[in-house]
């Protein structure tokens, strides 16, 4: 059974109330396009320039202001609502989670997804991200039942380890979601073709979201929301601007590529090289 998904492409800002007003929009513009599966970007929430703003503006699940606000608007719009990520307070932890939500069309969560890989690095020119200071790694591989089949699910960072993916295509999932806030730079060397890979390499659909623009403290993302599908095809593109993209997907075509190169079949349990020999 085919559907429709849509990614929305938001500026997300240092304003959770501005935030959520950006998105509903997007999102009742998605469901009047005729989407049934709805994705925002990681940081859906809040991008703000300093730790402790972010620190701030986090909730505990059962009392989030955002989660509440786009678990009735999944209700309202009555469609599946995939909500990139948010910061969550955790009890007894200085730090927060980065918690992907999939929202029924009923406004329930289905499932909840805690980014396991945190961007703690320094790019070329000084740009520097320590994520570990403000957010706690999740530890867990999530899957979850949608209607029309399997979704694995991911946050940003997580993307660059492939056996993540691997791991989730060979317990089922036929969709991969990987809503991102990929920086300017690394966007422009590595975010479609990392993307098409994770493709490739699974035979999922790939579902990826993305912030785009300049953000509170000069940050700068990429954009470029993708829908790619199983053979590495770019079935849709947000380029720079907010907004959503949308593409029809068609779960059979998992099957068809699984079956024309059944690479998850082929997976050959080796051993470590050995050590290489002291001169």
């Amino acid at each position: 059974m085919r559907f429709k998904l849509a990614c929305v492409q938001m500026n997300a800002s240092a304003d959770p109330e501005a935030n959520i007003a950006a998105v509903s929009t997007l999102i009742r513009a998605a469901r009047g396009a005729g989407a049934e599966l709805i994705a925002t970007p990681e940081n859906t929430g809040i991008m703000a320039a300093r730790s402790e703003q972010t620190l701030a503006a986090a909730a505990p699940e059962e009392s989030h202001p955002a989660l509440l606000a786009y678990r009735a608007l999944a209700a309202e719009v009555g469609a599946w609502l995939l909500i990139g990520s948010l910061g969550v307070k955790i009890p007894d932890e200085a730090r927060i989670a980065n918690r992907s939500y999939l929202l029924d069309p009923e406004g329930g969560i289905a499932a909840s997804y805690d980014k396991i890989h945190m961007f703690d690095v320094t790019l070329e020119g000084g740009e520097s991200y320590r994520e570990s200071h403000r957010f706690r790694p999740g530890s867990v591989a999530r899957l979850a039942a949608l209607p029309w089949g399997i979704l694995g699910m991911s946050v940003c960072y997580d993307l660059r380890f492939p056996y993540l993916y691997r791991t989730l295509a060979k317990a089922g999932a036929s969709f991969l979601s990987i809503p991102s806030a990929f920086t300017q730079k690394t966007g422009q060397a590595h975010w479609h073709v990392l993307l098409r890979a994770r493709a490739i390499e699974t035979g999922c659909y790939v579902f990826a979201p993305a912030q785009t623009g300049e953000h509170a403290g000069g940050r700068r993302t990429y954009g470029h929301s993708l829908i790619v599908d199983p053979w590495g095809e770019v079935l849709a593109d947000g380029g720079e601007a907010t907004g959503i993209v949308v593409a029809e997907i068609d779960p059979g075509r998992v099957a068809q590529v699984r079956a024309a190169i059944p690479s998850l079949d082929h997976d050959r349990d080796i051993a470590p090289p050995l050590p290489l020999a002291a001169e």
